[in-house]
């Protein structure tokens, strides 16, 4: 060993170790070892470098070499405990905490590192008590007083798990770890003020923490700041570019603004890092279907479920992709497995509700259970919920509306709403909208314009958004969505206003009891069972062109002699019976041709083979991709004739064909979805394009497309009938509601 002696080569060791020098440590232990084998402090240190060299295995073993030389040796038990915490046998590693606790009780970081091992093993009860004996022998402790929280907070004990990071915070105020642990509280609380502010001040401390990026930027997108958001998810990506959990935030946040190709790309990054996780398949699923490609979308969905076969979220989301494949008894399938598997979880519920709408053949008492048991499982329990109204009586003041959708956009929703914002009186009616949606466009910036209060209800709860309604005083709440995706009838079953309405989504009940009044047409209901009273205005639609200002065409069959019929609605409203219907369509019109609009997909080829298979040459069929609006508008333009689907109507595609001078030829059934073309055809002054048997909508569309001057003068003629009739008379469809808004309020006025 030289010339140095045991003692002088383990002072000299000493320095090295704590000055970071660790080979050239572990070079004189090793020589200690060699003159005097066993020696357990030589041992010990030895282990303690390797734990700090990385070599945790190694370390385990040269410690408990030393232990077995020296049991007492209370140092090496805390190091043999450190070592295997970093190898994840906390078991073990708490044994090895509590022997350095007994050997010697006033060892504060021992009873504190005793806390952190329990605490991962689950065992809070110990590990709070470990930590509160850490923190008696160490009053200062800020770690401990940190830890503590964590564990209080495993227990869900909030209030004194926020006591006590906030104790960590006053004792040490640059502790990252324990602003973080803070601002979790906070965002858990719903207070993201807070929490964002303590997210910030872990970053000021550390500004590489890609926790607290990641964390901050869940809470910016639950407020709906989602480009900020982004933002934090990838500066923690760069920090940490293997964060499943941040990619798959990002990837969340992107699907929101319908950055699909993003979020797509990220969703493959958290597959790639963690090709098990099922979760990651499922969203990257969900971004495929916005996309459109929905054989992709369902293969994902698949292989989500071949991981987790009972996931109802995964059945739920493979059922949305078989109903826009237009394979609606599967798609119901899927969602009654989702049921069976979460029956306390809405969302299949309320899907299954409105895809039943979408059968060839409604079955009107399997609508009407399906209904009564959404209402029972969802809005009945919360009845107790529902307090007394205070809203002063007066049947004239001004009447506060509140509306509430995640469709304030262009959807169906936000085309049946602009005309009605454009020509509110604000002198008799204060809007609230409680917007649930984060896409933007130019539809949503004047819908906002024409609202005099704008409430964000992304990442709101049911109970708060109700007690938001009830706090601003909305006298009249109008729900536009039904039991369409967004929904928040969770919220109207509370009742947070006195007088509440369907309008705007689609034209059927909801079942739901909390719901005084529906607004329809005298076209749309046929004496079906309701718990609303329905209160006809002289159109359930009003349309708006909103500068799609393309200029109506010569018919294609003017052109060139050939009858081009067409379909552009969602897939899903296409099906077996439909096509078998369209199919004797063509053969009664010679060289006629179909377009559909239709992503691309398996379904196309089944359509194909139905068709084929009726007697079509399928070179007849043609299948147009979604694209832009203004692109979309002018298909019409080649178009002669537009076949409506059945049972569920076109509603706004149809107003879209009769805009550009195309028109439709519509089956109306027992349902208010399948009587949409009645109403927008009998409002057009047109009844002799509906037809109300299978038979009947055949032979209209046959006689039409042989009357060669009758398609020339509706393509003349259709576009200024629409601005002359209901459908495009918006001030009086405002007024309308309005008088149908004062009425309501008066009866409950009247109801004291």
């Amino acid at each position: 060993m030289s010339s140095l002696s045991i003692p002088a080569a383990f002072e000299l060791a000493l320095q090295h170790h704590q000055a970071g020098r660790l080979p050239e440590a572990e070079a004189l232990y090793r020589q200690i070892l060699n003159a005097q084998p066993g020696q357990p402090d030589a041992l010990h240190l030895l282990g303690v470098v390797a734990h700090r060299s990385g070599r945790p295995e190694i370390a385990v073993e040269l410690i408990q070499q030393a232990l077995n030389a020296a049991p007492q040796h209370v140092a090496a038990h805390f190091n043999l405990g450190n070592a295997l915490s970093e190898l994840g046998r906390m078991e073990e590693a708490a044994d090895a905490f509590g022997r350095a606790t007994e050997l010697q009780p006033d060892y504060a970081q021992a009873h504190h590192n005793l806390g952190s091992a329990l605490a991962k093993r689950g065992r809070f009860d110990e590990a709070i008590a470990a930590f509160q004996r850490a923190i008696e022998l160490k009053p200062d402790y800020a770690s401990a007083y940190n830890n503590l929280g964590l564990a209080l907070k495993a227990q869900a004990r909030r209030d004194e798990a926020l006591a006590a990071f906030q104790q960590a915070i006053a004792l040490q105020p640059d502790h990252a770890e324990a602003h973080f642990n803070l601002g979790n509280i906070f965002r858990e609380w719903a207070r993201p003020q807070e929490a964002m502010t303590a997210f910030r001040r872990a970053l000021e401390i550390n500004p590489d923490y890609a926790d607290a990026l990641n964390n901050l930027g869940i809470t910016l997108a639950d407020a709906g700041r989602l480009d900020e958001a982004i933002a934090c998810y990838r500066r923690a990506l760069q920090i940490n570019p293997a964060g499943a959990e941040t990619n798959t935030n990002l990837g969340n946040a992107l699907f929101e603004l319908q950055r699909l190709d993003e979020a797509a790309a990220a969703f493959r990054a958290v597959i790639e890092l963690k090709p098990d996780l099922a979760q990651a398949y499922n969203n990257l699923g969900n971004a495929l279907r916005e996309q459109g490609a929905l054989n992709e979308a369902s293969a994902e969905f698949l292989h989500a479920l071949a991981i987790e076969p009972n996931s109802a979220d995964f059945h739920n989301n493979l059922g949305n992709a078989l109903k826009d494949r237009g394979e609606i008894d599967a798609a119901l399938d899927a969602y009654r497995r989702a049921m069976e598997l979460a029956p306390d979880d809405s969302g299949p519920w309320t899907n299954f509700v409105y895809t039943l709408l979408f059968q060839p053949r409604v079955d009107d008492r399997a609508l009407i259970e399906a209904r009564a048991q959404w209402s029972n499982r969802f809005a009945d329990p919360l009845r107790p919920f529902i307090r007394p109204h205070t809203n002063d009586r007066s049947p004239e003041r001004r009447l506060r509306i509140g509306y509430v959708s995640p469709n304030f956009r262009r959807h169906v929703v936000g085309v049946n709403l602009l005309p009605l914002f454009r020509h509110h009186d604000h002198t008799a009616f204060e809007i609230y909208c409680y917007d649930n949606g984060v896409r933007v466009d130019s539809f949503h910036e004047e819908i906002r314009r024409g609202a005099d209060h704008w409430r964000s209800s992304v990442g709101v709860s049911d109970e708060a958004l109700a007690e938001m309604i009830r706090q601003d005083g909305v006298d009249i709440l109008v729900d536009l969505t039904q039991h369409m995706a967004g929904n928040r009838l969770q919220v109207l079953a509370r009742r947070p206003a006195p007088v509440q309405v369907s309008f705007a989504g689609y034209p059927e009940t909801t079942g739901l009891e909390a719901i005084d009044y529906r607004i329809s047409d005298r076209f749309l209901d046929v004496g079906a069972p309701r718990h609303e009273q329905v209160v006809h205005i002289d159109s359930f639609w009003c349309y708006a062109p909103a500068g799609d200002i393309i200029e109506v065409s010569d018919s294609s069959a003017k052109q060139n002699g050939i009858v081009t019929f067409g379909s552009l609605n969602n897939f899903c409203k296409v099906n077996d019976p439909m096509l078998q219907l369209w199919a004797r369509v063509l053969r009664g019109v010679k060289g006629s041709r179909l377009v559909l609009l239709s992503h691309a997909g398996t379904h196309r080829q089944r359509t194909l083979d139905i068709l084929t298979e009726a007697g079509i040459d399928p070179s007849r069929i043609e299948f147009a991709t979604h694209r832009p609006r203004p692109k979309y508008l002018e298909l019409y333009r080649h178009l002669d004739v537009v076949l409506d689907p059945f049972p569920y109507n076109g509603h706004t595609t149809s107003l879209d064909a009769l805009w550009m001078g195309v028109p439709v030829v519509t089956l109306a059934g027992k349902t208010a979805v399948s009587r949409a073309g009645l109403s927008q055809l009998s409002n057009l002054g047109l009844p002799e394009l509906v037809a109300f048997t299978g038979d009947d909508y055949v032979a209209k569309a046959i006689q039409l497309a042989h009357d060669l001057p009758r398609l020339a003068e509706l393509r003349r003629t259709l576009r200024g009938r629409m601005e002359a009739s209901v459908l495009m008379d918006a001030p009086r469809f405002a007024r309308n509601i309005e008088n149908a808004y004062r009425t309501m309020w008066q009866k409950w006025c009247a109801a004291k």
